[in-house]
């Protein structure tokens, strides 16, 4: 059985070369400390999150500084130690990958999130870039690559690939038509569309808003067919995604 890695702290460095003789010829010498970047790890199943953190300890300039099971754990804990890259699982239990990047990012704007996902689902990985994922790997990728991969994440480059990359820039031609959406729905749609981008199950948004849980029930409706999405997680996405509504919502009780 694996232990439990969750809130794992590891620096881990590669042993140290053996000592040799100076050589003759003199050399150009790399600084002797390196600033080493910190990963964050999400990932549910222990076996593949233990295998992670072993890979990404191996690279000499990478340590994984945290690493959890679920969504709710990610966003307790990863803003703590403030990491320069997220690995995130796209498919976790209870909230998924999609909404915990969402609201990491909230959190965190600065830190660079990459989807770890098995397929390359083009819809699922398109909608984890629109809710604010800077890149995507497949888990089945080379170390090699991976080690790349975070270097051109953090140089302000996106892993992804060609497929993904035409959709997100045709993406840029929906923001009007995503404004256009949004303008259509009324004060109390967008509150609870608001809350429910915010993580908040029903039954709270109802207690929130003083609402019944059939009455907000029945705003998620109207709200998913104004939206054209047909989930909880694709609606809270294209609210982030939309940046700045065309009118805010009364203040929240």
């Amino acid at each position: 059985m694996v232990p439990s890695t969750s809130n794992r702290c590891k620096n881990m460095t590669p042993p140290s070369a053996k000592m040799t003789k100076p050589a003759k010829v003199n050399l150009p010498v790399e600084p002797a400390s390196k600033q080493t970047l910190k990963v964050a790890l999400v990932e549910d199943q222990p076996e593949v999150r233990e295998s992670w953190i072993q890979l990404i300890n191996s690279f000499p300039d990478f340590a994984c500084t945290c690493a959890c099971g679920t969504g709710e754990e990610a966003l307790r804990l990863i803003p703590l130690e403030l990491p320069d890259v997220v690995l995130m699982d796209i498919f976790l239990p209870r909230m998924s990958g999609i909404e915990c990047t969402v609201r990491l990012k909230a959190l965190l704007p600065q830190t660079q999130i990459v989807i770890l996902t098995a397929m390359a689902d083009q819809e699922l990985v398109f909608l984890a870039l629109e809710a604010g994922a800077d890149g995507y790997l497949l888990k089945r990728t080379k170390p090699a690559d991976l080690r790349t991969a975070l270097l051109d994440v953090l140089g302000g480059g996106a892993p992804m690939t060609s497929q993904i990359a035409r959709r997100v820039i045709e993406s840029f031609r929906q923001k009007a038509r995503f404004r256009d959406e949004f303008a259509h729905l009324s004060i109390r749609e967008e509150q609870i569309l608001m809350l429910l981008s915010q993580g908040y199950a029903n039954k709270v948004i109802a207690n929130k808003l003083e609402l019944s849980i059939d009455t907000v029930c029945s705003h998620l409706k109207h709200v998913f067919t104004k939206l054209h999405v047909s989930s909880r997680t694709e609606a809270a996405v294209r609210y982030m995604a939309s940046k700045t509504p065309p009118h805010k919502p009364d203040d929240l009780p």
